[in-house]
């Protein structure tokens, strides 16, 4: 039996999304910029998805640009607003616990002469609103927060950060990471304050190598490509059809399910807690009881004495696939800023692991992996103890 709990890294494709992608590839494999027949029917594709996409976020199919995924709308966010309106001020907010996609793209941007000022959180990883009105100035031009924490689930409260920084100055562009959020969390961009709005189909059932950025038509920001000029300039290069097909299809299911799944993880979840709850030791990061603050398809927990990777390994040993954290970061090897921003107590940062479900997960895997952590766990103590 094979159990795969590293969702928020990644997600299964759906059946019926891989048999469009597959179609689309094979039968309607037009460019859709071409002006014959065969280009108008993969452009259909294209207009169709915005459209409905447009729909499920209440915006306009004009304001949605595909690009190749959550990254590349990160940094077209960050990078093309900063860019567009440095004349108005070089000064960038953010929070310690951002996405690589982020926090590299600040990074660049110190280096290029902007400032910006990094916002800590409380120990459920929530951004510190004070912190955030206290670091608004008048050469303030992008604040970026995500919408829901890769790796502890946090869902920060949107609609009162848009609020702080539209009543400060309403030319700030406010861009939100919602990549684990969007299918998962209802939210409608216009409603929060949300200028920018960046999403990946990988993480909710589509393919790789696909996503979009919602921007909102009177956002000001430049392309980070340059081409052919398609999606309005903002992103040049042949549009990823068989991807765009699958992303709105995956898209749409998940709104369709989306209060049946909310209500099935939500439940795996607080299973999982209280049976994880029975090991010494234990530690949970987030919150975990509040579904206005934590998603359902997220837990992460520190088991102290037992060294992340190795747990992880034990884990892999009897084929059950979790994470040490996010994916992204296991390049760089680095110890995680979410978790450092938390202020844990010793011995829980090095031995945090991450499970994530999705609406595949079923109960029996939830309890096949809690057995295995009851013999695991105090094996690997004990073996570490000598």
């Amino acid at each position: 039996m094979e159990i795969y709990l590293d969702n928020a890294a990644t997600t299964q494709c759906y059946f019926e999304v891989a048999e469009l992608v597959l179609k689309v590839m094979c039968e309607d494999y037009a460019n859709p910029s071409s002006v014959h027949l065969k280009g108008m029917e993969a452009e259909r594709y294209v207009k169709d998805g915005k459209a409905k996409l447009a729909h499920r976020l209440k915006v306009e199919p004009k304001e949605i640009i595909f690009t190749s995924g959550g990254t590349e709308s990160d940094n077209l966010a960050i990078l093309g607003g900063a860019f567009a309106n440095q004349r108005r001020g070089k000064h960038l907010i953010t929070t310690v616990i951002e996405h690589s996609g982020i926090l590299k793209a600040m990074q660049h941007l110190e280096e290029v002469g902007f400032q910006v000022t990094y916002l800590p959180v409380d120990q459920d990883g929530i951004v510190d609103l004070q912190a955030l009105q206290e670091a608004l100035r008048l050469d303030t031009i992008l604040v970026s927060i995500m919408h829901v924490n890769n790796e502890i689930g946090t869902i920060q409260p949107l609609e009162q950060i848009g609020t702080i920084i539209k009543d400060y100055n309403k030319q700030i562009l406010f861009h939100s990471d919602g990549v684990q959020g969007f299918g998962k969390v209802p939210i409608y961009p216009k409603r929060v304050s949300l200028d920018l709005y960046s999403v990946s189909a990988h993480k909710f059932h589509g393919p790789k190598g696909i996503g979009f950025l919602y921007k909102n038509e009177k956002a000001k920001i430049l392309p980070i490509s340059y081409g052919g000029g398609q999606q309005g300039g903002f992103r040049a290069g042949t549009d990823n059809v068989p991807g765009i097909a699958g992303l709105v299809l995956a898209g749409e299911k998940m709104y369709q399910n989306m209060e049946v799944n909310k209500a099935h993880v939500w439940a795996l979840k607080q299973g999982f807690i209280a049976g994880l709850q029975k090991i010494e030791d234990v530690r949970f990061h987030g919150d975990c009881v509040d579904p206005d603050k934590s998603v359902g398809h997220i837990i992460s927990v520190g088991f102290k004495g037992v060294r992340s990777e190795v747990l992880l390994h034990a884990l892999e040993e009897k084929k059950i696939f979790v994470s040490a954290g996010s994916a992204c970061s296991s390049y760089s090897k680095k110890t995680s800023s979410v978790l450092a921003a938390l202020s844990l107590p010793e011995g829980y940062q090095e031995s945090t692991i991450r499970f994530s479900l999705s609406e595949f997960t079923t109960k029996e895997e939830i309890d096949v992996t809690l057995e295995t952590l009851y013999n695991v766990i105090p094996m690997l103590r004990k073996f570490i103890a000598r």
